[in-house]
């Protein structure tokens, strides 16, 4: 496993973390399989995990607390998030913040997830949607450098809604902003364009979310694929996202190296931009932890590879479906 500076923290974080949202809200999640999928990424090196109290009204939260009294010993480092207030992701412009985060709504949070986790303090606590136009608003900026001053949060950081990377930026030269969650992949590279410079200037930390597009890009999904009506990809892959999705992971077959696989192949290219922190792919089985925690062996892809793959950039913008 390969270690990477976390932003202006200095915390030295696996390159390879593990996003613990599959855990809660999506089929086919066995907790003893996830515990020791949990418990190997440990063995194999993994320090950093991203879970959200919206993982399950908490049970993501609590799995997590589990995994680090198992591993006392070790540093691991925990990065959760505060639920909206009205509880609508992802927040949209019209959305005034006391809507969203009220400071009583951060405190009351953040105190839920300490209990859930079970520690005194949380090292990254992040919000789980934002609006860059609350950047100026002191209700947030107290109740943040409140709970610093009680020691229950270290840092801070803002999980940004899905395709809209800039909605942040005013947000980030606050100065109390020490890390960004953001979707880069093959396919979302627009962070690279303001997000990322802005974050190297500033000494944010970037975590990559998403690295898979949701799956697309394991190269396991077909145009006839589907969910049960629980699982939250049931309302994401609708047909008019399913059968794009799908012909722009085919269009990347070519690509893939050989004795390579098309997820490996998606991290290498993540792991590739050293403005990327930490990338969380999500795990639930021992196999793909061994498999993604794999990729993480300081080796780069071929350059002219690097260049190829971003002809494949794939611009979205926000619609009903993509939550």
């Amino acid at each position: 496993m390969q270690y990477r500076r976390f932003g202006r923290t200095d915390w030295q974080v696996s390159e390879i973390g593990y996003g613990m949202w599959g855990l809660a809200g999506w089929t086919g999640s066995e907790e003893n399989e996830y515990n020791a999928a949990l418990d190997r990424s440990v063995e194999l090196g993994c320090n950093f995990f991203d879970t959200a109290w919206g993982y399950g009204a908490g049970q993501s939260e609590r799995t997590l607390g589990e995994l680090v009294k198992r591993n006392s010993g070790k540093r691991l480092y925990i990065a959760t998030k505060i639920p909206p207030k009205n509880f609508k992701w992802p927040s949209k412009p019209e959305y005034p913040l006391e809507e969203c985060f009220p400071a009583s709504h951060i405190i009351e949070y953040t105190e839920k997830s300490l209990h859930n986790l079970g520690v005194e303090t949380i090292d990254l606590q992040q919000f789980h949607v934002w609006e860059d136009d609350w950047a100026q608003h002191e209700e947030w900026q107290k109740a943040i450098e409140q709970l610093t001053r009680d020691g229950k949060v270290q840092h801070w950081g803002i999980s940004v809604n899905r395709w809209e990377p800039d909605n942040v930026l005013n947000t980030l030269k606050t100065g109390l902003i020490s890390a960004v969650q953001v979707i880069y992949n093959i396919f979302d590279q627009a962070p690279e364009d303001n997000l990322f410079p802005l974050c190297r200037e500033l000494d944010v930390a970037v975590i990559a979310r998403v690295p898979f597009d949701e799956g697309t890009l394991t190269g396991t999904l077909t145009k006839e694929t589907t969910f049960p009506s629980n699982d939250w990809r049931a309302t994401y892959f609708v047909p008019e996202n399913l059968n794009s999705s799908v012909e722009h992971a085919d269009a990347l077959r070519p690509l893939i190296p050989s004795g390579m696989n098309m997820p490996e192949m998606a991290l290498r290219f993540i792991l590739n931009n050293p403005d990327v922190a930490t990338t969380i792919p999500g795990m639930r089985k021992i196999r793909n932890v061994e498999a993604n925690m794999a990729s993480s062996d300081g080796k780069a892809l071929d350059s002219a590879l690097i260049e190829s793959l971003k002809g494949h950039r794939w611009d979205r913008t926000p619609t009903s479906w993509s939550q």
